[in-house]
């Protein structure tokens, strides 16, 4: 398979700053990262809330400078690149946030929101943006009327799917879904999930999908990359982390799965669910 994405060493720190009266010191969101993703792979990245590894998603888009180390997109180095220069590749690299309410204007319809992408890149007609929203609108399982409704009118999976129409409208070869299913019920986030296995799938995307479940993160990835206090602790494959996990960190995560059916006992010490 083709790499898409490699990152060498990524930092991400931050300081915060001197006072009269107090020190200054530095904030390690992101502390030497480095990994790889390949054409139409998943790559899960788990761990607790403040690991960094939202911070990491962002960093790796350019939204946020990196302090130190190199990311590179289909083997070009982008460390460096400028705002301007970066505006090429951003239909090449899309986000799926967390809270599709708070990243889809809410002034605007959802026809407004899904044709921005082709504005602002300067691709197609008109007529042709129209015909590719509905398509956009078919692809994620979202009627065509939805087109003239706004963001408020629908519910969070419904507006989740809408962001991921946003996300895929340019055809991107690498898709950070940064806890996009963390806000929706179960039977809702399933749907997500397996529409985002779908659009993969047809697309051939290489996926990056941050979470701190790692049940979900199960059900999506290839392979997984634990995190903490902004640094990878293990990766290996889905099997390999869930079935023999090295690392305490590693553990703990796994301990914390809750179990799904009262029948069954978890051992704290055992690695495993097992049936009592």
């Amino acid at each position: 398979m083709n790499e898409v994405l490699k990152i060498d060493n990524i930092k991400q720190h931050y300081s915060s700053g001197k006072g009269l009266f107090r020190q200054g010191y530095v904030i390690k969101a992101v502390d030497g990262v480095s990994f790889s993703v390949a054409q139409g792979e998943t790559l899960g990245l788990v761990g607790e809330s403040g690991c960094g590894k939202s911070t990491l998603g962002r960093t790796i888009l350019k939204l946020y400078e990196p302090t130190e180390g190199r990311i590179f997109f289909e083997g070009k180095d982008i460390t460096s690149l400028s705002c301007k220069d970066m505006r090429p590749l951003r239909k090449e690299m899309q986000i799926v946030f967390q809270d599709p309410l708070e990243s889809l204007n809410q002034r605007h319809t959802v026809g407004m929101i899904l044709e921005e992408p082709f504005i602002i890149h300067g691709v197609g007609s008109r007529e042709q943006r129209k015909a590719w929203v509905l398509e956009l609108l078919d692809k994620v399982g979202l009627p065509q009327t939805a087109v003239n409704r706004y963001p408020h009118e629908f519910s969070g999976g419904q507006r989740q799917r809408i962001g991921i129409a946003r996300a895929i409208a340019l055809k991107p070869k690498l898709l950070i879904c940064d806890e996009s299913v963390s806000a929706l019920d179960v039977s809702v986030q399933a749907q997500i999930l397996n529409l985002l296995l779908k659009i993969q799938g047809e697309m051939n995307l290489a996926i990056i999908f941050i979470s701190h479940d790692l049940s979900v993160v199960k059900h999506v990835s290839d392979r997984v990359a634990v995190m903490n206090k902004g640094k990878i602790v293990e990766m290996g494959t889905v099997e390999e982390i869930y079935s023999s996990p090295k690392d305490e960190y590693t553990n703990k995560l796994l301990d914390a799965i809750p179990i799904t059916h009262p029948s069954q006992r978890k051992y704290i010490s055992a690695r495993k669910v097992v049936n009592q």
